[in-house]
């Protein structure tokens, strides 16, 4: 698949027509800060669309952008650490659980990413699992391999793969536009 149009569609906190309208949903989850909206705006050239932050919880909504007038990019807020209140960290957990769980809808593929420096980590798991015991279908990206020193690169892909096994792995870059292709096959 080549993207050929991208726009931010409507940021969404629950129930709303635009999750309903059947347009397949392709869902991006991961820690705070695992470059979520990076690799969006890398996958449709487009640097504005998803606003990016170093401040950890950034996103407190369902973002969804419309790719080609035919399906929804869905970034969601990340988990793990984010300078915000306990209570906000609640309303937000809630409500990304009722998006995946909850509401009835369907996700075409959810796209984990990862820090492939820092690895899947225990929250990654965590989360990993309980897609599985739900049966999504899960494809890890592992971002921000530009960042692996060169010594410790096959050492920490070769971890990510044993952990992340069934699933697919995309090693991943933003910065160096690596794995946009493997990617962009996902949507097939």
């Amino acid at each position: 698949m080549k993207i050929e149009s991208a726009k931010f569609f409507r940021g969404v906190k629950g129930s709303d027509k635009a999750l309903e309208d059947g347009i397949p949903q392709f869902a991006f989850i991961g820690r705070s800060n695992a470059g979520k909206s990076s690799v969006i705006n890398c996958l449709t050239k487009n640097k504005g669309l998803a606003r990016t932050s170093s401040f950890p919880g950034f996103t407190r909504q369902i973002n969804l952008f419309l790719i080609n007038d035919s399906l929804y990019f869905v970034d969601l807020p990340g988990y793990g650490y984010a300078k915000i209140s306990a209570s906000e960290r609640q309303k937000i957990q809630e409500m990304v659980k009722w998006y995946f769980f909850r509401s009835g809808i369907v996700q075409r593929k959810i796209f984990l990413i990862i820090d492939a420096d820092v690895g899947l980590t225990k929250d990654d798991l965590s989360v990993l699992r309980t897609f599985e015991e739900v049966e999504k279908n899960v494809v890890i990206i592992a971002n921000k391999i530009d960042k692996i020193r060169k010594s410790d690169y096959e050492e920490k892909i070769a971890t990510i793969n044993e952990l992340s096994w069934p699933h697919k792995v995309i090693l991943f870059s933003a910065k160096d536009k690596i794995g946009i292709e493997d990617f962009l096959n996902e949507l097939n």
